[in-house]
């Protein structure tokens, strides 16, 4: 697309903004998927902590709970603006 001065922008179908994906359709499946992977990766980097042998079990119980909170703010975070139907609704 060709604007003033010689200047051009490219059509994309989909893009991130403020940390949250946007796509041409307006659902929210790609920011679902992005939220998603985000989550599981916050998970995956705090699993040595979570099976280190030599921390006490009742302190392993309780960072596992603790991640679990932190993935989860980390997967819904910016969800309040998501035009979010029953599929997303199942996959969150």
């Amino acid at each position: 697309m060709d604007i003033s001065d010689g200047a051009s922008l490219k059509l994309v179908d989909m893009f991130c903004y403020l940390s949250d994906t946007l796509s041409v359709d307006g659902d929210a499946n790609a920011a679902v998927e992005a939220r998603l992977g985000k989550g599981w990766n916050t998970f995956r980097q705090l699993v040595p902590l979570l099976t280190n042998k030599d921390v006490s079990l009742l302190m392993r119980e309780k960072l596992c709970t603790s991640c679990a909170s932190i993935c989860m703010f980390c997967m819904l975070h910016g969800s309040d603006m998501w035009p979010v139907n029953k599929e997303n609704k199942l996959t969150l």
